[in-house]
């Protein structure tokens, strides 16, 4: 569904910049083409601006980058942008294919338990292109879903969620995986374990959840994102257990969508700090992989910070 409304809008787009161009500078064919990729670029750059510029008015206290690291922070961002809904999110079925998860075996418990890797607002499973490709050559057997439609309650991810989980558990032959969420994936695999409990789960990761909401919500369409304004009566009733296993939160104190950053921390869970990154660049960033590996490796013992 996103796939095919992205590749929809962005024909849409195509056409009112050629439009523009033909008709208002009477550029010719090869100008007006030249002039939609810059059309494209441009306003996603638009975008990524307008996201930093609320995190700096919004900001939580954090270490300060220098210009060039701050500017190379930015850009990561945008690209990671670009490629996310430009490249890889239309055209997912080219990027993704099926989860490549083991049959069950007689020797299955012996292997490490699957990963769950649980998207975050307005994207696809095609969110974890990188990441998956990251898991699965250190030897992780990882599945992925699509949360659909993109702009509803997080209520009704839960239950495809259930789903998804006994698909895996069942194919694979584990008792358990490890789950991991990005931004509002994190809150829909919390919201999982508050209604089901964690009997068939052995560890969470978050990588840039707002736990504690985020103000750039108030502008965000959907009932998702309604819930995820801070301070909102769904964010406290999510609270109410702590939370009721292994908990990894990763995160970046310069996130540019999760603002104040310090919404990004959850009570009760192990936290690791990336500096200059992103929220749309930690998924695919080396230093989020290298995190993320550790984190399903740990044994639960406290984690510190990464910088």
């Amino acid at each position: 569904m996103l796939a095919r409304a992205l590749c929809l809008s962005l024909l849409l787009e195509v056409v009112l910049y050629v439009a523009i161009a033909t008709q208002l500078f009477d550029a010719s064919p090869a100008a007006a083409a030249v002039a939609a990729v810059v059309g494209i670029l441009a306003l996603r750059a638009l975008l990524v601006a307008t996201s930093y510029a609320f995190s700096l008015a919004w900001h939580s206290p954090a270490p300060r980058l220098g210009m060039v690291h701050g500017l190379r922070m930015v850009l990561a961002e945008y690209a990671a942008f670009v490629l996310s809904f430009v490249l890889i999110f239309p055209v997912e079925r080219w990027w993704m294919g099926a989860d490549r998860l083991p049959a069950a075996t007689a020797e299955a418990g012996r292997r490490r338990d699957p990963v769950l890797l649980v998207h975050g607002y307005g994207c696809s499973r095609a969110a974890w292109w990188w990441l998956r490709r990251r898991l699965e050559a250190a030897g992780w057997s990882v599945a992925t879903l699509s949360l659909e439609p993109v702009y509803t309650s997080i209520e009704h991810y839960v239950d495809p969620l259930a789903r998804r989980i006994d698909e895996v558990l069942a194919q694979t032959g584990a008792e358990r995986l490890l789950l991991v969420g990005h931004s509002m994936g994190g809150l829909v695999a919390r919201r999982y374990l508050q209604r089901f409990g964690n009997a068939r789960v052995a560890k969470l990761v978050t990588l840039g959840t707002p736990h504690q909401g985020s103000r750039l919500a108030c502008i965000g369409a959907g009932d998702n994102a309604r819930q995820m304004r801070p301070h909102g009566a769904w964010l406290r009733a999510l609270a109410n257990p702590a939370p009721l296993l292994d908990t990894v939160v990763i995160y970046s104190p310069h996130d540019n969508f999760v603002m104040p950053q310090a919404n990004l921390e959850l009570p009760g869970a192990s936290h690791r700090a990336i500096d200059g990154l992103g929220h749309l660049a930690m998924l695919y960033s080396p230093r989020v992989g290298r995190a993320l590996l550790a984190a399903l490796a740990a044994d639960g013992r406290a984690a510190g910070s990464q910088r």
